[in-house]
């Protein structure tokens, strides 16, 4: 390698006087969807998408045609044929210095996500800083990729596994998380020697664009070819079926809803493909009556309504006992009559708008079977007006009283929607948690030591995710995350996820001059 970014150079030169990073980026016109180190470019339909803070329209987006996506693919491929040989370690100073560029951009790139998808702006800088943590994590697993050594039951034999890097990866991800999510996926396939082609939702792709126009300078300054890093930008039907039918890319990664995986699952096992999906969570709280309630009512308001209720891992359903219940709720209603809602750019507001008008009218739809159905609102749930608000995309967070076994409390409305359920036994608090098809991330609030080692144990929850006393989401990258039930089972970031983005390896080298069968076999010749 010759050059590259040292962390000591120099930040580049930033954006012009009266110039923002997004018209750096984007210019004050259209930019390509579809690059692989490069320029971009798109031969596909336009995208324009109106920021939900006010509606502004933000860059056009063109996006990348079917011969697009078959060029960023042969890209990828003939890329992967080098990159696969580096040594790892190499690979992981690559994904060193992107980190590097991240920390000189992250309010940059912060605001960009804040702008296109209205988190808010401490929300959208813990992004990017996700997605820096993640590269220190990469860099450190570059040097860990670790295959063991098993002992041979024949005299003179020795047996390892090794691994080797898989190939183009494929990675669609969603608009809640619309960079972070990637760089898990990323930044892990990268030091494990694979390429990446990433196909990023269409309601964030000026996000994923400047995301790629950060990073593929860094390739540049190493030599390094193109299409080791992909961007491909473009709807479901066309880019999303052509890359989950694509016998060249031997994994994808898909970040979605259940619907979405169902497809992606069925269509890459056709060819035997893999799949990594993480789609919809249903999470639940279980509140003790033993439980700090202080510290359970602070947890339970973010993890309900950080990203505006629109993370997998939004807690979406508080299960507290009968005894405190009422108490509970009440401080509840307590801390959202304090939450600000508004501009997510502005200091102190704690949640901004929802990222469009259909989720507006989702959680509408949410609220109205609620009460068809039997349950209660609590706090919350409008529809907000006038100035700022007449976007038509910020509500009210809402609580609500409900039972478990309501229909409407087993669905996942992405919105900022709490359930609030009585529960008279550990067992029947158990039990509830786990009846949801999803399985993502759970979570309980006690200071009896027998109850958590329940919640923990075999016949506890049954999700990907199992804390005490913090909340569901928030999940740090060193373990590895992921859900079982409708969630889809994949697992990603930390631990030893890497090992979904290679291929093992068994070797058995015969180091003897004789030539002994396992098991005992006797096979003589003369």
């Amino acid at each position: 390698m010759a050059g590259g970014i040292q962390d000591g150079k120099q930040k580049p030169p930033l954006p012009q006087a009266g110039s923002s990073f997004i018209e750096r980026i984007a210019g004050q016109g259209e930019v390509g969807g579809a690059g692989s180190g490069a320029e971009t470019w798109g031969h596909g339909d336009p995208l324009q998408r109106r920021s939900p803070i006010d509606l502004r329209p933000l860059p056009v987006v063109r996006s990348a045609s079917e011969q697009d996506y078959r060029e960023i693919v042969d890209r990828a491929a003939e890329a992967f044929s080098a990159w696969r040989t580096m040594p790892a370690p190499k690979r992981g100073e690559i994904v060193r210095q992107i980190g590097t560029v991240l920390r000189w951009h992250k309010r940059d790139l912060a605001e960009v996500v804040s702008r296109e998808v209205g988190k808010t702006r401490a929300e959208a800088e813990g992004e990017v800083q996700e997605m820096i943590d993640m590269a220190d994590f990469a860099v450190g697993l570059s040097r860990m990729l670790y295959g063991a050594t098993m002992p041979s039951e024949r005299p003179g034999h020795r047996i390892y596994e090794q691994w080797h890097p898989l190939g183009p990866v494929g990675v669609i991800t969603a608009f809640n998380f619309p960079l972070a999510v990637w760089s898990w996926n990323a930044f892990v396939a990268l030091v494990c020697g694979d390429t990446v082609i990433w196909k990023p939702s269409s309601k964030a792709a000026l996000s994923a664009v400047a995301a790629m126009k950060l990073i593929w300078p860094v390739l540049k300054s190493n030599d390094l070819p193109d299409g080791i890093l992909n961007l491909v930008v473009g709807s479901g039907p066309s880019i999303g079926e052509a890359m989950i039918h694509d016998r060249r890319i031997p994994l994808v990664s898909a970040t979605g809803s259940v619907r979405m995986g169902r497809q992606v699952a069925a269509a890459v096992g056709a060819r035997l493909g893999r799949t990594i999906l993480e789609l919809g969570g249903n999470n639940a709280v279980i509140v003790s009556p033993s439980a700090d309630l202080d510290l359970a009512v602070r947890a339970v308001v973010f993890g309900a309504i950080g990203t505006a209720g629109q993370r997998c891992t939004t807690i979406r359903r508080v299960l507290v006992h009968a005894d405190s219940f009422d108490g509970f709720c009440a401080s509840l209603v307590r801390s959202y009559q304090q939450l600000r809602v508004g501009n997510p750019l502005e200091e102190g507001v704690h949640m901004g708008p929802l990222v469009d008008s259909a989720a507006v009218n989702a959680m509408q739809a949410a609220l109205k079977q609620l009460k068809d159905q039997g349950g209660k609102i609590l706090c919350g749930g409008q529809v907000l007006s006038g100035g700022i608000f007449d976007a038509g995309t910020y509500v009210t967070p809402c609580i609500a009283e409900a039972r478990a076994d309501m229909p409407i409390v087993h669905e996942e409305t992405f919105a900022p929607i709490l359930y609030a359920i009585r529960y008279r036994t550990m067992e029947e608090a158990v039990a509830n948690l786990n009846a949801v098809p999803q399985g993502l991330s759970s979570a309980i609030f006690t200071n009896h030591l027998v109850e958590a080692e329940t919640f923990l144990s075999a016949g506890g929850s049954d999700c990907g995710i199992a804390n005490v006393n913090i909340g569901t989401s928030g999940a740090e990258i060193g373990g590895a995350f992921g859900g079982e039930k409708d969630t889809g089972g994949g697992r990603e970031a930390g631990s030893d996820a890497w090992k979904a983005y290679m291929r093992r390896q068994t070797v058995t080298v015969n180091w003897s001059r004789k030539m002994p069968l396992a098991q005992g076999i006797k096979f003589n010749v003369d």
